[in-house]
């Protein structure tokens, strides 16, 4: 039997959920919803999807799955709304509006009988799915540090993110709180859970609220040491900015792993030259955001519903995320380390 889905936020990034779940034939897309009707009629001209007027509307269709794609302002009310009625919610990061916030749904959501999961994507990124099982592999033996860098070049003068995400110009916490719990969720995935941080922001685009650049260096508590260094105004080498947004380096006893921006992984063993090639694991979607990176969640979300895989990305487990989100806005802050 197909598993039935809705989706409520028609936004920008709705086209990568809409594609997902409409190409998938184990999916039933039984419908979608959105304050705007502009929106609305998109959806249902590009995907065929049915629409609904109203929340209430969807909900009342015996639904498995509930993907909300709205944002941190609407979580809230709509989990409480789906709570009970669905088996599983997936809720777009940022996930909510405060950690007391998520800390309280995710309590509800324990309490309710649904799955509530975080639609954290970057660990489904084909290149971080083959980065996780080289480690685990041991190509880099004992591993001991890494540095992500992101460099996605689309934050520069006043019509920055304008035409994509325009929300991004008003929030207050940008940085961390809107891309960088991606490399917070991805380093704790590959090395393990995060024991302190230090951050240092700043914000170098004064058309915008938000802090747009800045580093965060991260204890971790198996002695890996990770720096995050981010900075939306610099660019990559790359013929799509949005692939990879950046790149990455991890060094291990045995050698160094590189990510470059065109998605492509290199080993370079310890004392020698020469850089050699590693095949990604997981095929590459180069018409869709970070790889096919929403698809590949989504389709972990099926097979977990079907029983062949547990759940990644829980709203309980996701919680530690926001709790060094916040330990890293209290640190550039005091300008000192957090303990977490």
């Amino acid at each position: 039997m197909a598993i039935r889905v809705g989706i409520i936020g028609l936004g920008y990034f709705s086209q990568f959920h809409l594609a997902s779940w409409a190409a998938n034939p184990d999916v039933a897309l039984i419908g979608a919803t959105d304050a705007s009707l502009e929106r609305c009629n998109w959806a249902q001209s590009e995907y065929g999807t049915k629409i609904f007027t109203e929340t209430a509307g969807l909900l009342s269709q015996e639904l498995d799955v509930l993907d909300i794609v709205a944002p941190p302002k609407a979580h809230a009310t709509l989990v409480k709304q789906a709570l009970g009625n669905v088996r599983v919610i997936i809720c777009q990061k940022p996930f909510c509006e405060s950690l007391d916030e998520a800390e309280a749904l995710t309590e509800m959501a324990k309490n309710s009988g649904t799955t509530l999961i975080i639609h954290e994507n970057f660990r489904f990124q084909p290149w971080y799915r083959t980065i996780k099982s080289l480690l685990e592999g041991g190509l880099l033996g004992e591993f001991y540090s890494a540095r992500s860098t992101l460099r996605p070049g689309d934050g520069r003068g006043p019509d920055a993110y304008m035409a994509r995400q325009p929300g991004f110009q008003t929030m207050e916490k940008f940085l961390i709180h809107e891309t960088g719990v991606h490399f917070i969720d991805l380093f704790r995935w590959l090395f393990g859970d995060i024991s302190a941080v230090y951050a240092d922001t700043k914000r170098l685009n004064p058309n915008i609220a938000g802090e747009d650049a800045g580093m965060l260096i991260f204890d971790h508590q198996s002695g890996v040491q990770t720096i995050f260094d981010g900075n939306r105004l610099s660019d990559h080498a790359t013929d799509n900015p949005r692939r990879t947004m950046g790149e990455m380096e991890i060094e291990g006893t045995l050698g160094t792993l590189r990510l470059n921006g065109f998605g492509q992984l290199n080993f370079r063993a310890f004392g020698q030259s020469e850089w050699v090639d590693q095949p990604l694991i997981q095929p590459v979607d180069e018409t869709a955001f970070g790889g096919g990176c929403v698809n590949a969640l989504n389709m972990h979300v099926v097979a977990a519903l079907n029983g062949s895989a547990p759940f990644e990305n829980k709203a309980a487990e996701y919680l530690s995320v926001l709790k060094i989100e916040a330990a890293a806005y209290q640190s550039t802050k005091e300008a000192r380390k957090i303990y977490v």
